[in-house]
């Protein structure tokens, strides 16, 4: 008992520095898009088109990257996908134009399914009653994302832009070294299913509504780490770097939140858990609707959503194992896709609006709307009773 112990904590431990190294190397091109930009003359479109690439794969390579997981266990999958983003980050430093950089960032985009492997390989080696608390601090992963935002630029300035890239490739080694080396492949439990027959979770309601939920709460983290500094830049005049750094805190606050929302599931229940969580992000959005008047009344508002956001992903992720624990990564991996599309289409969306009418007003006043549809679904799912079988929750 003491070595399972043993084994699920270092499982714990190297899945979530991995999944923080892995989400670095997703999210590396954002900090440096401006850079780019001088280098090639791009657009503001071709800047916004390259940082939108790596997301958009990394969101939907989500779903066999889970399904794999399932199949062939984390440990192979997980070093796999390490070894591969070699590949493109060596590519992106070698790369003479913007359109073999775009290539080498579609599949750097792979390094965000990172997500739905480390998930898997933590669920299975972890007890249900404790897997809420293990999937929130393995969350914790997601603060590479700030990580990049963090040290790429400056590596960049001293180094070279080159070398922004080509300096994550001997991290990236090492962890899959130690991925391979101290951690055990998950053990496979009854028949392997098919690649098709993973994908036939589609046919329960349960995976339509967590992928719902997880489209807003990691979509709206996603999306506010991407966007807010330009949202604080033309509201208020703000300078790059004190926008920048006003967005890292709000990734830094949610993803912090994020073990709260699995821990509160393992104790009260996921269900009970979103629905505060959907009530407050629904309040959150409509005082930044209102109250962009003011950038005191819009900070305060966007540290209640960036809370809400992690301890809602955290929730999420504590029913996926519980309702679907024969299927975690192919669920996973739906529900991870959902959510990083979450982030890829409401900056566009702000961005369209802002054209048009000239406020973002209306984007917050949607997003209020779709966090009260979360939580009248999820009072009627979720709130009653989240320990479910798998059976009786999509009756």
């Amino acid at each position: 008992m003491t070595q399972d112990l043993q084994t699920s904590r270092r499982i714990l431990i190297l899945s979530t520095l991995g999944m923080a190294l892995a989400f670095t190397v997703w999210a590396a091109l954002s900090p440096l898009a401006s850079h780019f930009g001088e280098l090639y003359g791009l657009t503001a479109t071709e800047r916004s088109i390259l940082v939108a690439v790596p997301v958009l794969l990394g969101s939907v390579m989500r779903i066999p990257a889970g399904i794999l997981a399932d199949r062939y266990g984390g440990r192979k999958t997980f070093t796999f996908l390490m070894l591969f983003t070699i590949v493109p980050l060596a590519g992106i430093g070698f790369s003479t134009s913007f359109a073999s950089l775009l290539f080498w960032a579609f599949l750097l985009g792979l390094a965000g399914a990172s997500f739905a492997v480390s998930i898997t390989f933590v669920s299975k080696w972890t007890p249900p009653e404790k897997q809420g608390t293990a999937l929130g601090i393995n969350g914790l992963g997601n603060f590479g994302t700030a990580l990049a935002g963090f040290t790429l630029p400056s590596i960049a300035l001293f180094f070279g832009l080159q070398w922004a890239f080509w300096g994550l490739i001997i991290p990236v080694l090492i962890m899959a070294a130690l991925l391979w080396f101290w951690t055990p492949e998950t053990p496979q439990t009854g028949e392997k299913k098919t690649f098709l027959g993973s994908l036939s979770v589609t046919k329960y309601k349960n995976t339509w509504v967590l992928s719902l939920f997880y489209f807003v709460t990691f979509g709206a983290f996603v999306a506010f780490g991407i966007y807010l500094p330009i949202l604080l830049m033309d509201l208020y005049a703000l300078t790059a770097v004190d926008a920048g750094m006003r967005a890292a805190g709000f990734v830094v606050l949610a993803t912090i939140a994020r073990p709260l929302g699995g821990y509160l599931g393992d104790k009260i229940g996921a269900g009970r858990v979103l629905t505060y969580v959907f009530m407050g992000i629904a309040a959150g959005a409509l005082i930044i609707s209102f109250g962009m008047g003011s950038i005191i009344v819009m900070t305060a508002a966007c540290l209640l959503v960036a809370a809400l956001t992690g301890v809602g992903n955290g929730a999420v992720f504590k029913l996926v194992p519980e309702l679907f624990p024969k299927a975690t990564g192919a669920v996973t991996g739906f529900v991870g896709a959902a959510g990083g599309l979450g982030g890829f289409f409401p900056p566009l969306l702000l961005g369209s609006i802002r054209d048009m009418i000239g406020t973002y007003t209306l984007g917050f006043l949607l997003l209020a709307l779709l966090s009260v549809v979360c939580l009248l679904i999820n009072k009627r799912r979720f709130d009653q009773s989240t320990r479910v079988s798998l059976a009786g929750a999509e009756a």
